[in-house]
């Protein structure tokens, strides 16, 4: 975070990363969940129509964790990104 006057920014980068790796091993862990115990199967069969290749397999579970990783970047880039946004026009609104 990068101290401005009043108020943190955020890291864009730093939070599409942390989105990025923590929905990637929710993922990953859903997959091997539903193909080793069959816990969750509903769920993982509805995001195999979002994620290409993902199921309850190994296999499927590595390609879930990829997308979702990228997915998860991509959110968590823009949610800072407009964060950021936002507190400037606020800041220069107070002005």
């Amino acid at each position: 975070m990068a101290l401005n006057e009043r108020h943190a920014t955020l890291g864009v980068i730093s939070l599409g990363l942390a989105l990025g790796v923590t929905w990637a091993i929710a993922v990953f862990m859903l997959g091997m969940m539903a193909w080793l115990f069959g816990w969750g199967i509903e769920v993982a069969s509805a995001l195999s129509g979002l994620y290409i290749g993902y199921g309850p397999s190994f296999v499927g579970a590595i390609a879930g964790a990829v997308w979702g990783f990228v997915g998860g970047l991509i959110l968590g880039i823009m949610i800072a990104w407009l964060y950021n946004r936002f507190l400037l026009v606020r800041q220069h609104h107070l002005k």
